[in-house]
């Protein structure tokens, strides 16, 4: 997995990036337009040829498959209203681009027809529509002001509290396991004869998080360097930019107004790039990374304690879901919150969530992007450390009694008197 890891995780943004890429085939799609209204305007693409007939609807329609072509597009004439109907004929199931295009192309020419026909004319239309920017300035406590991205730190937050959620689940079941695997074969009789219940306890939890801890930073670098790699390979192997496409494309010459649209398109196409530029540089990757290990490192030794005193209790892992339970949904929870507290990262529903230990290390790093008083994050990180000693202490007792005990159905009562025993 520490192989796999990260070809999995790099694939999610290189197969996209790859097919998207690909052109697809080509579609023919005939055009039978018996208004003439709409058929000078649908235009041919790189993968979609629009192709004019002129013939009755019921030969077109028999003709279609013998030409192979992808679909036939027929819009009736009306007699008393605009035509606002088109019939397009296929011999699959058409793709959702084909239709948004040509539902688009007939919905402005349309407008355009009401709009001349109410004597207002569709430039004017056209030129008083205004692209909105707004942008968001954070100013701190020092009255320093920083460009800000809530989209960036949306996703940011939601993705790191989802891995915190996974390596938790994930690393926290690899202790149980090993402890029931131990017992089960009995060789923890052997090892506890050397060395105390209490440190062979903690000592299998921190290795596996030291386990854990090295196995995400190779993924992360990993993961990293296949992209870059791919990115730059895939940016290479594109030999025509976008605007020698446009310069080149059936030997045009563009005119005056398709220059303004070019124009317009790259400025647009600039500005993205310097917002993503900015976006980027704006995240605090020092604060991120290292709440990031302090909440993993924390809130993993903090459950791996618990699944490993419901390891020492049980004889099988199905018998590990009644105390599975009480565990798992405070971590559920924090993730099923997620939505409400990136509306409203800083209301009391996301304060407390990430003051209660078992679903800080989930909600905290979903706050972090959006800001969060380091007052607040330290006193979360102290009360996170507090229950984990006071989880390890209960969970060590546990452990203590139950990692010998065999072939008795342990209850939560069973268990409240293993924590009041005074070995």
């Amino acid at each position: 997995m520490t192989i796999l890891g990260p070809l999995l995780m790099a694939s999610i943004w290189v197969i996209p990036l790859y097919l998207a890429n690909i052109s697809d085939e080509e579609k023919t799609v005939q055009v039978l337009d018996e208004t003439g209204i709409f058929e000078p305007h649908f235009k041919n693409s790189n993968d979609l040829t629009f192709v004019p007939v002129n013939i009755d609807i019921e030969t077109a329609k028999n003709n279609l498959e013998l030409s192979g072509n992808y679909a036939l597009l027929y819009i009736p004439q009306t007699q008393l209203s605009l035509p606002t109907t088109g019939i397009l004929y296929s011999n699959r199931q058409p793709s959702l681009d084909v239709k948004s295009y040509i539902k688009d192309v007939m919905k402005k020419e349309v407008e355009k027809l009401k709009l001349e026909a109410s004597g207002v004319q569709p430039d004017i239309l056209e030129s008083i529509k205004t692209g909105i920017k707004l942008n968001t300035i954070k100013i701190d406590a020092d009255g320093v002001e920083e460009k800000s991205f809530t989209e960036v730190s949306m996703v940011l937050g939601i993705f790191s509290g989802l891995l915190i959620y996974i390596f938790i689940f994930m690393y926290g079941a690899q202790v149980m396991r090993g402890v029931i695997e131990e017992k089960t074969n009995r060789i923890i009789e052997v090892i506890v004869s050397s060395v105390k219940p209490f440190e062979l306890m903690m000592g299998k939890i921190v290795g596996v998080a030291l386990v854990g801890l090295t196995q995400f930073l190779l993924w992360v670098f990993l993961t990293l360097a296949i992209v870059s790699v791919f990115t730059l390979a895939m940016s290479d192997s594109s030999s025509l930019t976008k605007s020698e496409t446009l310069f080149a494309e059936q030997g045009k010459i563009l005119d005056g107004q398709q220059l303004t649209e070019f124009s317009e398109k790259m400025t647009e196409k600039d500005d993205v790039t310097v917002q993503l530029i900015e976006a980027i540089s704006s995240v605090n990757y020092f604060e991120m990374i290292g709440a990031f290990i302090f909440f993993f490192l924390a809130g993993y030794l903090m459950y791996a304690a618990l699944f490993a005193a419901i390891g020492s209790a049980v004889d099988s892992e199905a018998d590990t879901q009644q105390f599975m339970m009480p565990i798992t949904i405070p971590l559920i929870l924090s993730l099923v919150m997620a939505q409400f507290i990136i509306t409203n990262p800083d209301g009391p529903v996301a304060f407390w969530f990430s003051m209660i230990p078992l679903t800080s290390p989930v909600v905290m790093m979903i706050r972090i992007p959006f800001g969060v008083p380091y007052v607040e994050l330290f006193a979360s990180m102290a009360i996170l450390v507090l229950s984990f000693l006071a989880t390890t202490w209960m969970a060590g007792k546990i452990y203590r009694t139950g990692i010998l005990m065999y072939g008795k159905k342990v209850s939560y009562r069973e268990l409240w008197k293993w924590l009041k025993y005074n070995q």
